[in-house]
């Protein structure tokens, strides 16, 4: 915040200092520095503003406010005043309030042009798409600027955009927007190119794509010249829209003749040549084509063409395009697709390939490019490719180890590619146990080979060999699963460390010891490794899900609910700062991005991960504090939860998972699919639902606990606790309906390839009888007794050893670990409806006491009800008891676990040091089960002293 400009006045060299504190975050003394500035001068506005800025940045909201609004009263029109009131109501997320204060000045101050201008980014703050029209004409007609036409202008097309009704968009606000534009090239005053980009868009929302063209390749259209090609890429567009293909034709080979290697323009190429073919489109016998020139329309002049590309960047002397060698591929691609013949005019994809491979070979982008056309040779063809491409890799003479290596890092990335490009033909799969471990140690061998090239560089720089690493870690992952062997794991766990150590900065070795450790159960280690990800901005969103997926399901609470917030953060803030990027959008004529905008912050609002660490962040919050800290009632109160409500945006989910973030050159067969999409959207929304509802029966039960008994009145109706009650009902048979649909969708048992998503908690949640089991204490519909037996069988399937050694080997039960949180979870769930039951009994009990002293007779016995509820808590403080017990005995076992013990080196060629990273794995996930054993201990513990409590 800077300080003020006007040196002249004298308020703005007392103020300063306070700027300067607030600026530095010194709150306190900037707090101190306007009360002594008040002492002397009551009526300086500005410092009670800032003192409130300093009361809010130290968390006394309320004080702050009352400031504020003492100051906003006066209706204040000195530019310190409204701009440290524009900046405390944003910081209170109230920019709603910073519209009145400029509408206030405005009418004081009619004809300032900054105050306006104010008032109407205050508007596109909050989104008031009508009155931002009517400030930006205001503003116009004070200051005849065009730049404040064309926001009045835009404010008309957002009008149209967020209107509910499309008819209304198309009759009313559209047009209106196309006649205010048509006004201003009538009179010759279209200045800039933002506003014909704004007419383009109008025209283009309202379908009159010839008058949009018409405006693209006229005078209007001249002006189009901040991107390349602006003018033809929109061209393009609307030959697209209209359909008219020998346009799209004429126009993708003009612009190829002059770049052969613009992709988008090959494929508008190929698409029209087709349509044209389909339609049998017959050049007219007079004049020209089409405007754009001469059309071609059939195979054998296309086929030429490319050929003609290709032939053309053969003769040049410096590097070749790629464009036009891919161009070849993709036309027999889709020549393919269609039965044609003529594609072997093109020649052979497997010497096409080998001759790609020939030129881009030491290029990273080589596989990605070759990747989408394997499939174009067939099955036979493969081993044979793969040893074409290895003629053409220089490698030095084999050593002892029968290897040979490259002798530099163009050599090593055609090596590498060739690797690469057998794994995705499916060659490395189709090997042998032995066959793999031998790759695994040709790979090994590679990359510490290819670490000398890499000594020179920086610690944010990848290595050169970074991905025969990779690739080693993917074959050991073929190994464990294939196998079952643990002991592939662990080396693989220790390769990828030991890559990291080399090459710090490597986001996918972090992200597969990440989802590694994830499935191993460990926690701890990966908060550190999502951490050094340094994940930016809508990666908090696309990515995320990797670590809250395990956030709570692994016993490291306090991690997990530092996990949800830090992605909750981002969320919160979205609002905010997509705000200001359309202020900046309007102030320097982005027109085009404005809409994107508000796309983009629908669809973050809609995400699928934001209602998802919403609710486990207080689901989370309940487990560890309600009754521990603060009650049941306070904690849903201080949460917001409303049991009615149902806040999330179900028909308009949106999953912004990046599922493919992993890199991965697995054969099409084995790689991630829409089916696999779709039915993980499908487990994660219907695991969203049980937690949602779970969370909402909790703030109902909470919210009924405290409310007066039925039987104190008989207007139970007045009192609201049937509509509690029914709230509750609904949400039960809400919460059945949800588990029985669970059950279906678990049933499928859906495998996912291994670096596609992870499979939610609903299979693992329904196996531990842990939503049934929560689902019958919400119901109190069953016996206490049940709920007891219930709770025992889910504490048998915590029995058993979550790490142990066999025969020096190391083994792992991460289930074991997910299954004792559920209890955990539920033990919670459990305690909160016994805790209800008390309220409910214990009026009752005093009420029979006090009639018992009233007859005198003591012979009455107590109801069944109130010795079979103590009867039950003394059980469920037993069952407790016993998984305390069972924590124990796992902690006591994990510490006295010995890894040195263990032999590594047997039967696997592993050094020394490569052993020291393995170890240091398995010591992480040791770490990490005492850590996630210690926090469910302590939680308990706690939950144990909450049930002596509970006598009525």
């Amino acid at each position: 915040m800077a300080a003020r400009g006007h040196v002249q006045d004298p308020n703005d060299r007392r103020l300063r200092p306070i700027y300067d504190y607030l600026d530095n975050g010194n709150n306190k003394m900037a707090i101190q520095q306007a009360d002594k500035l008040l002492k002397k001068h009551k009526d300086l506005h500005c410092a009670k503003v800032l003192k409130a800025i300093g009361l809010q940045r130290t968390g006394k909201q309320d004080e702050a406010f009352s400031l504020a609004q003492e100051v906003a009263t006066l209706e204040p029109t000195d530019d310190n005043s409204l701009q440290a009131l524009t900046i405390l109501y944003r910081e209170m997320h109230h920019p709603e309030l910073v519209t009145k204060l400029y509408e206030a000045a405005v009418k004081k101050v009619p004809l300032s042009e900054e105050y306006h201008s104010h008032l109407f980014m205050a508007y596109a703050r909050v989104g008031e798409y009508k009155k931002m029209q009517q400030a930006g004409m205001a503003l116009y007609k004070i200051v005849p600027k065009n730049p404040y036409y064309f926001w009045s202008v835009m404010s008309l097309v957002m009008q149209a955009i967020s209107a509910q009704d499309e008819k209304l968009a198309q009759t009313m606000f559209l047009p209106l927007a196309e006649r205010m534009v048509e006004k201003m090239v009538k009179e010759e005053k279209i200045e800039a190119e933002a506003e014909v980009q704004l007419y383009f868009m109008i025209l283009e929302r309202l379908g009159k794509c010839v008058e949009a063209l018409d405006v693209v390749r006229g005078p209007l259209g001249e002006k189009l010249t901040s991107e390349l090609r602006s003018r033809e890429n929109k061209c393009m567009m609307m030959y697209q829209r209209l359909q008219l293909w020998p346009e799209c034709n004429a126009l993708s080979y003009k612009l190829l003749l002059k770049n052969p290697d613009d992709w988008q323009f090959y494929l508008s190429y190929f698409d029209s040549l087709f349509h044209l073919m389909d339609k049998s489109w017959s050049q007219p016998e007079e004049g020209e084509h089409c405007v754009e020139g001469p059309v071609q329309t059939t195979v054998a002049e296309a086929v030429k063409f490319v050929v003609d590309r290709m032939e053309e960047q053969d003769k040049k002397e410096s590097r070749p395009l790629r464009g036009p060698y891919l161009a070849c591929l993709e036309l027999i691609h889709r020549l393919r697709q269609r039965g044609c013949p003529d594609e072997k005019e093109l020649g052979d994809p497997l010497e096409l390939m080998v001759q790609f491979f020939g030129k881009f070979g030491d290029k990273p982008c080589c596989i990605t490019d070759l990747k989408i056309y394997l499939h174009l040779l067939p099955p036979e063809q493969r081993s044979q490719f793969k040893n074409r491409l290895g003629e053409l890799v220089p490698l030095g003479e084999a050593g002892e180890d029968g290897f040979g290596f490259p002798g530099d890092t163009k050599a090593l990335q055609r090596h590498l590619c060739v690797c690469q490009l057998s794994r995705a033909l499916g060659l490395q799969h189709a090997l042998d146990t032995e066959g793999k471990l031998r790759l695994i140690t040709e790979l090994k061998a590679h990359y510490h080979h290819g670490l000398q090239f890499g000594k020179s560089c920086l610690k944010t720089e990848l290595q050169f060999s970074d991905m025969y690493c990779l690739m080693a870690a993917h074959v050991y992952i073929d190994l464990w699963t294939e196998t079952g062997d643990e002991n592939m794991l662990w080396q693989c766990l220790g390769m990828l460390e030991e890559g990291l150590s080399f090459s710090p900065s490597n986001a996918q070795f972090k992200l597969l010891l990440l989802l590694l450790f994830c499935r191993l159960g460990a926690f701890q280690p990966v908060v550190d490794l999502y951490s050094s990800l340094d994940a930016k901005h809508v990666q908090h969103d696309t990515i995320g899900y990797l670590l809250t997926r395990y956030a709570g399901s692994l016993g490291q609470f306090a991690a997990a609910s530092q996990s949800c917030n830090f992605s909750l953060r981002f969320f919160h803030s979205n609002q905010k700062d997509t705000s200001e990027y359309i202020i900046q959008a309007y102030k320097y004529g982005a027109f085009e991005k404005i809409p994107e905008f508000i796309a983009f912050r629908t669809r973050l609002n809609q995400s699928l991960h934001f209602a998802q660490v919403r609710t486990e962040r207080m689901l989370l919050d309940l487990y560890t504090e309600a009754d521990v800290t603060l009650s049941l009632e306070e904690s849903v109160k201080a949460m917001g939860v409303c049991p009615e409500e149902d806040d999330i945006p179900w028909d308009n989910m949106r999953d912004n998972r990046d599922l493919t973030v992993l890199v991965s050159w697995d054969p099409k067969d084995r790689e991630l699919t829409e089916e696999h999409r779709r039915l993980s959207l499908e487990e994660e929304s219907v695991w969203l639902k049980v937690r949602a509802l779970t969370l909402r029966l909790l703030a109902s039960l909470a919210l009924l606990g405290h409310a007066p008994s039925p039987w104190n009145s008989d207007k139970t109706n007045e009192n609201g606790i049937s509509a509690k009650s029914s709230t509750l009902q609904t949400l039960l048979s809400q919460l059945d309906q949800t588990l029985e649909t669970a059950a279906q969708i678990t049933e499928k048992h859906t495998q996912y390839p291994f670096l596609g998503p992870p499979s939610s908690r609903l299979a693992s949640a329904l196996s531990s009888g842990s939503c049934h089991c929560q689902a019958s204490a919400l119901q109190l519909s069953l016996t206490l007794r049940e709920l007891e037996t219930t709770g025992l069988e889910m504490l048998s399937r915590c029995k058993g050893e979550v790490l142990e050694m066999k025969d020096g080997r190391l083994k792992t039960q991460p289930s074991l670990l997910e299954t004792l949180v559920f209890f955990v979870e539920t033990v919670c769930v459990v305690l909160w409806v016994a805790s209800y039951s008390a309220n409910v009994l214990r009026p009752l009990k005093s009420s029979l006491q006090k009639k018992k002293k009233k007859k005198k007779d003591s012979s009455t016995a107590m109801p069944v009800v109130m010795c079979g509820f103590q009867e039950w808590t003394g059980s469920l403080h037993g069952v407790v008891t016993q998984a305390l017990d069972h924590v124990k005995g796992q902690e006591a076992s994990l510490t006295a676990l010995k890894l040195a013990a263990l032999t590594l080196e047997e039967g696997y060629s592993q050094t020394q040091e490569e052993c020291g990273f393995t170890r240091a794995a398995m010591d992480k996930v040791q770490t990490s089960y005492l850590g996630s054993l210690q926090e469910m201990g302590d939680l308990l513990r706690k939950r144990a002293d909450s049930l002596k409590s509970l006598k009525i």
